[in-house]
């Protein structure tokens, strides 16, 4: 297992030194200067911010003091936010990404199971086809739709709910529908495909004819087994929640992080861009990670040798 982590310990790092390149050129490939809309009074007050920001460097030396300030923990600072460290940024609005990735995360995985469950129990059934129909929803409208229909039915209409912002915990609710409706549907189409198999399983049967609460037979046998497909997606569902959020977050007025990055892209704000790319690869990297040593830690035939992972 240690040297199965290791090695993809490993290849993370390559992924990320890989990925860090790629944005580096393609940001600076972009024509014109990142500091072009700042009101300069003169090419010389020009020349004084691009020496500040050393943008009056060679690109390769550019790029090489930018790994050596990022080894160091320093992310540098933002064109844009005059005098704000990017580090702080990110922790300033992560926290209000984070929380809402994941009342997103836990809705999606307990909704999602329980539609699942019942679809498998009574298959082919009515309850089967309304949880189906449920998931077909979730899937058919993104929720750059679905936010503002919720809005303007529960918030502005009923008045059930605040239209923006996260001041209480009833302000969750709407945005993590919103965020949950996609991972919801898929997660139940997992659970119900992968448990009707199981429930046809001989060790089921056996389970049956000894006389076991059917309660128990789902919850202790045919849940675990129908679980393993979600436990791999869960990685992909935690970094697509927390770092997909940006739409979410721009509808509902949610000082997160996605903000902030969508803001820096506009403004062409190198050093937030590459913080926050950089950023969020790591959420990526590190929760596929954890799916890959839960989906060995879940099922016991499962067996890690020699870095690789088999049956």
């Amino acid at each position: 297992m240690i040297r199965y982590i290791l090695k993809k310990f490993v290849f993370m790092i390559v992924s990320l030194f890989c990925l860090i390149t790629a944005t580096f050129v393609l940001m600076n490939a972009v024509p014109g200067s990142p500091l072009q809309s700042e009101k300069a009074t003169s090419a010389q007050v020009q020349k004084n911010l691009e020496a500040y920001y050393g943008l009056d460097k060679p690109l390769i030396e550019q790029y090489g003091i930018y790994l050596k300030n990022l080894v160091h923990g320093d992310l540098g600072i933002s064109m844009k936010k005059k005098f704000q460290e990017v580090d702080n940024i990110i922790s300033d609005s992560f926290k209000y990404s984070l929380k809402l990735g994941i009342a997103s995360i836990i809705t999606s995985v307990v909704v999602g199971c329980i539609l699942g469950i019942i679809a498998a129990m009574y298959h082919r059934k009515l309850m089967d086809n309304i949880a189906m129909i449920i998931a077909v929803i979730g899937l058919a409208i993104p929720s750059i739709v679905m936010a503002p229909v919720l809005q303007y039915l529960l918030a502005v209409k009923i008045r059930a709910f605040e239209v923006a912002g996260l001041n209480g915990p009833m302000d969750y609710v709407l945005p993590t529908i919103a965020l949950s409706a996609a991972p919801i549907a898929f997660i139940a189409r997992l659970i119900r495909s992968t448990m009707i198999e199981v429930l046809n399983a001989d060790f089921i049967k056996t389970a049956k004819s000894k006389g076991l609460a059917g309660y128990l037979i789902i919850w202790r046998h045919a849940l675990r087994n129908s679980m393993l497909p979600v436990v791999t997606f869960l990685g992909f569902l935690t970094a697509n929640v927390i770092t997909g959020s940006v739409v979410i977050e721009k509808i509902f007025a949610i000082p997160g992080l996605g903000k902030f990055f969508v803001q820096s892209v506009s403004d062409r704000d190198y050093p937030l861009i590459m913080g926050i790319t950089i950023f969020y690869a790591v959420i990526l990297m590190v929760c596929r990670l954890l799916a890959d040593i839960a989906y060995v830690l879940v099922d016991p035939r499962m067996r890690v040798s020699g870095g690789k992972v088999g049956k």
